[in-house]
């Protein structure tokens, strides 16, 4: 904009934020917030709910350096043993896996677990802000015949087929201590997400006895539903101070209303007499079995879930479009119904119920396409010829 005073010319000039040709929405960088403080913002958690609580047993920790000294004096040890050495270069020296594990347990395996768990939200789903060290191994087998039995760790996969019946559980125990076993899933519930159904629950039992126990909710097998991927299935172990009557009704049905269960509700309500010290779990997915269960069991019908993916976003039509396939592009504003049903026909169009198919191409991309074919049929071509695309879905 010219402007003329007294006798001076004036040049005024507007000035505008302009970035690649493009004008910047919004304020200016100097009044807007920096990322870092952004990131903040939506990274920020209440310090009182990200402090954690060990809810377990206390362990007495070995000193690193002790350790440290115990795996030398090891090493040493060994490399001196010359009949070891010669075993190992020989590529002949046998290791005492069971023996191997069982070392693992007493160091380092409790932690591992507590890690893993940690990984996959068991102790944030379970209690919160609580956590605890497994320091009891349990060994849980599913028998699936007489000779093959699938133990549960810690997030293998196990399908409902192959945990239909209770498993077997084997820990260490004194003689005089009593024990509380819950199994519940911290996946699928079909009215609350935020709660769980209890799976197995027994009381008061009696050292390494599990079957001698107080049944309180018989065991049901896993249902996790369909198209809802995997679900989580947990064992946790608690040690009684004494004999303990909970205020929970006898489960003796599959009735879901009736298994309802808050761990962390109920836990808190318990507190005082019992110490969480074992923990196992398994991850398991749709099967069969599933639809029997609630076909046949429960009497209802199977919920089924799908995603809900929202329609892709097609830009206006272009009058002359670049670079882009004639016939996927107009394909892409056409009926897909209609799009189905051509494919279909083409498709059939070249089967006989009474001949054979006609041997595919053994080199595809050797055989030359006819002078001046456009390049779309170029690519509609190569396609049908090495099996892609839509032709192959209908």
């Amino acid at each position: 904009m010219l402007n003329t005073f007294r006798g001076t010319l004036v040049t005024s000039v507007q000035c505008q934020q302009i970035r690649l040709g493009h004008r910047i929405r919004g304020k200016a960088p100097i009044y807007c917030r920096t990322i870092k403080e952004r990131l903040d913002e939506l990274n920020y958690k209440d310090e009182i709910c990200r402090t954690k609580i060990d809810i377990g047993l206390p362990i007495h920790p070995t000193s690193s350096s002790k350790l440290r000294n115990e795996r030398l004096e090891h090493v040493k040890k060994v490399k001196s043993d010359k009949t070891v050495e010669k075993l190992a270069r020989d590529h002949k020296l046998q290791v005492d896996m069971g023996a191997v594990r069982k070392e693992w347990l007493k160091t380092l395996g409790p932690y591992h677990k507590k890690n893993i768990a940690d990984h996959y939200g068991i102790f944030e789903h379970l209690y919160g802000e609580g956590y605890f060290i497994p320091i009891v191994n349990m060994d849980i087998c599913y028998d699936i015949n007489d000779e093959l039995s699938l133990p549960v760790y810690t997030g293998n996969v196990i399908k409902p087929q192959e945990a239909l019946q209770r498993p077997s559980i084997i820990f260490e125990s004194d003689k005089d201590a009593l024990w509380t076993l819950v199994m519940t899933s911290l996946d699928g519930h079909l009215t609350a997400s935020d709660n769980e159904y209890v799976h197995w629950f027994m009381a008061n039992i009696p050292g390494d006895h599990v079957e001698k126990g107080d049944t309180l909710v018989e065991y049901l097998q896993p249902f996790p539903l369909k198209g809802t991927g995997f679900h989580r299935y947990v064992f946790v172990l608690y040690k009684q101070n004494g004999k303990v009557s909970y205020d929970i009704p006898k489960v003796t049905s599959a009735a879901l209303e009736n298994r309802t269960f808050v761990t962390r509700d109920w836990y808190k309500k318990n507190q005082d007499a019992i110490t969480p010290v074992g923990l196992a779990f398994f991850q398991s997915d749709w099967d069969e079995t599933v639809r029997e269960f609630f076909h046949k069991t429960l009497n209802t019908k199977e919920p089924i879930y799908e995603y809900d993916f929202p329609a892709p976003y097609i830009r206006p039509q272009e009058f002359y479009p670049r670079r882009k396939p004639f016939n996927l592009y107009m394909d892409k504003y056409r009926d897909p119904k209609q799009i189905n049903k051509e494919y279909l026909i083409r498709k059939l169009k070249n089967e006989d119920p009474f001949k054979k198919p006609a041997p595919p191409l053994k080199f595809p991309n050797a055989h030359a396409f006819p002078k001046g074919m456009p390049s779309w049929l170029k690519l509609h071509e190569r396609k049908i010829r090495l099996g892609w695309g839509r032709v192959n879905d209908v």
